[in-house]
């Protein structure tokens, strides 16, 4: 029995095009040491664990006609040798030049007659590192009934677990005839599949039409000299090439400030976001049009019985935050930023960090994916930014017996959005994946820059370099009386 594709899945494929392509992606690094770890270890280590995701070895077969939703099917000629994927960088193997590989890889959109994902070995780091680049459609991972792969190839130990790979065979052919077959069949059994095939198709042509009028508007407006609401300096068509940036830091450093001015870990790296996100706008030659704030969606995870249940044990919601890049002051910022937060963990519906991080595999990578699903469900909400931040474990996680040393997110653009933000923390560090439009933010390295300055300004004003910002007014010092001469 086929599975059909849901109507929020074809809304992702119908927002793809060339400019958005529509999936995740993650860097890891490994330090090999003495495990041998190689090209030819990682397929042996897919191979193995493969299974657990048996979606990665289906495609998505259309429906003749369109009469229902297309199905998920095995690839009977799945070649693993296709997805994973062999690269080098030349010498001297920096960060920099790994960075501007990912770019030009994931700029490219995934092949559709094929099952939706990529992964690359690329070896040649500095140090004698190498590195994993995975590629995931958003649509292949939901979190119900498919998490990333990525969660299943790290092991907790250096000694990797043979779990022992299935003798897999396709299953049989399907034909043009049989889904055929199948669609008329639902379409006299199953009422309520015609009905979200009708939806999904009535859906992907509002979506073209909205697409056409925001064109539409966006040329009255420039010859008008009228500007939309809310104006955003960093926005636009986007190009079809992606620029990639990177920031490890420390997240002792986090803890610091957040026990010297109270919220969580996750208010102070917003709070951190907001900060360079005000010095780096300052630098740009436009101004910031008199913005106090940027609208972000930050997804969240949360338990509500309302929303569709996940294998991680929690749901992912959206939340919406105004983060004031208008305040000057480092410490007023994180309040402001902690207050956004505290209504959402008044409800008791918040998940704790601590819980998210001790899920099993390396779940960053699925909860970076359906955040990435949740901010595309929300961009109707008008928002200027997207912002995943995911706690991961904090003990070394290997493949194959290598050491895992750092890992990035990096999320997909949405139309009209130049810059997205994925953030993870793992193993005492908390590691910044930027994503951003090649053409539209050439500067796009400033931020990381700015990013690291921002976090050192909240540093100082908890280990007292800096004087603490004081709550309310202060008290005027009584005149002292002057003596009569």
């Amino acid at each position: 029995m086929t599975e059909r594709l849901r109507p929020r899945d074809l809304a992702l494929l119908a927002a793809e095009s060339a400019a958005t392509p529509m999936h995740n992606a993650t860097v890891e690094i490994f330090d090999p040491g003495d495990s041998g770890f190689d090209h030819d270890r990682l397929v042996e280590l897919i191979r193995d664990r493969i299974s657990f995701v048996p979606r990665y070895r289906q495609r998505i077969q259309s429906v003749p006609g369109r009469l229902a939703n297309p199905v998920w099917v095995d690839d009977e000629n799945f070649d693993l040798g296709y997805h994973v994927r062999r690269s080098a960088l030349p010498r001297p193997g920096t960060l920099e030049q790994l960075l501007e590989l990912v770019g030009r890889i994931v700029s490219r959109p995934l092949d559709r007659s094929r099952p939706l994902w990529e992964m690359y070995f690329v070896e040649g780091l500095e140090g004698g590192q190498v590195a994993l680049l995975s590629k995931s459609h958003e649509v292949l991972v939901d979190g119900v009934d498919t998490v990333d792969l990525g969660q299943v190839l790290l092991d907790v130990g250096e000694t990797p677990k043979e779990l022992g790979g299935d003798e897999w065979r396709p299953g049989p052919r399907v034909t043009q005839g049989g889904l055929l077959a199948d669609a008329v069949r639902e379409s006299l059994t199953q009422p309520r599949t015609v009905a979200a095939t009708i939806r999904s198709r009535t859906g992907a042509v509002l979506r073209g039409t909205d697409a056409a009028a925001q064109r539409a508007s966006g040329v009255v407006n420039a010859l008008t000299g009228r500007r939309p609401s809310r104006p955003y300096p960093v926005t636009g068509p986007l190009s079809l090439q992606r620029r990639v940036v990177a920031v490890r830091t420390e997240l002792a450093h986090y803890r610091t400030v957040r026990n010297a001015h109270g919220g969580t870990v996750n208010d102070v790296i917003l709070a951190t976001i907001t900060g360079a996100l005000r010095s780096w706008l300052m630098t740009r030659s436009e101004s910031m049009h008199g913005m106090r704030q940027v609208h972000a969606v930050v997804p969240i995870s949360v338990i509500d019985q309302e929303l569709e249940a996940t294998s991680l044990g929690s749901q992912i919601a959206a939340h919406f935050v105004d983060l004031p890049i208008g305040e000057s002051s480092p410490v007023v910022r994180l309040h402001q930023v902690s207050y956004s937060f505290q209504a959402h963990k008044d409800t008791g519906r918040a998940v704790a960090a601590n819980r998210l991080a001790g899920i099993a595999g390396f779940a960053p990578t699925t909860f970076h994916a359906i955040g990435a699903r949740v901010a595309a469900a929300e961009l109707r909400r008008g928002y200027q930014l997207s912002v995943t931040n995911v706690p991961g474990p904090q003990s070394p996680l290997y493949a194959a017996g290598a050491r895992m040393v750092a890992t990035y997110p990096v999320h997909p653009l949405l139309p009209g959005h130049p810059l997205a933000i994925g953030v993870t923390s793992y193993d005492g560090g908390v590691y910044y994946g930027l994503t951003a439009d090649r053409d539209l933010l050439p500067d796009a390295e400033l931020l990381a820059t700015c990013l690291r300055e921002a976090l050192d300004e909240l540093l100082d004003t908890a280990t007292g370099a800096r004087p603490r910002v004081p709550r309310g007014r202060k008290k005027k010092a009584p005149r002292k009386a002057t003596p009569a001469p």
